[in-house]
């Protein structure tokens, strides 16, 4: 396991931070990146033609045992905020219209703000490396 991942949570912990994730989703407070740095997003939202409503039920299913790790931003500046690792398992149609179950890889940030919180979903590709689940 990478030495930048950290597990050391309880499923508490992790429950209220999906609990908050899933608030900001469930408000349109969450946005899913798709810039020029975000290509694997953009390439896999396409491949599998996930629309708005299909990415945030995607989002508001994801639970607790979807949980792998932490890890803390590397980018110039953001040093100190923790990103929030899940991957659920997801039913979605490939583009030839075949069923298959995809690992959906997903990186959150979440921001506090004074009117409540808002979360950035850095990541939200087919998994496309080793991961190791917390809880199962």
């Amino acid at each position: 396991m990478n030495p930048y991942y950290n597990q050391n949570y309880t499923k508490d912990e992790i429950e209220v931070v999906l609990d908050k994730i899933k608030s900001c989703v469930g408000n349109d407070k969450y946005t899913i990146a798709l810039n020029e740095n975000r290509q694997e997003n953009i390439d896999f939202i396409n491949e599998y033609n996930i629309r708005s409503n299909k990415q945030k039920n995607i989002l508001l299913q994801l639970e607790v045992e979807d949980f792998c790790h932490t890890l803390q931003n590397t980018k110039l500046g953001y040093e100190y905020e923790v990103l929030y690792v899940f991957v659920p398992q997801v039913q979605l149609f490939n583009a030839d219209g075949v069923e298959e179950v995809v690992e959906v890889y997903t990186k959150f940030n979440l921001i506090d703000m004074p009117n409540g919180c808002r979360t950035v979903i850095i990541s939200f590709h087919k998994r496309n490396k080793p991961i190791d689940y917390l809880f199962r």
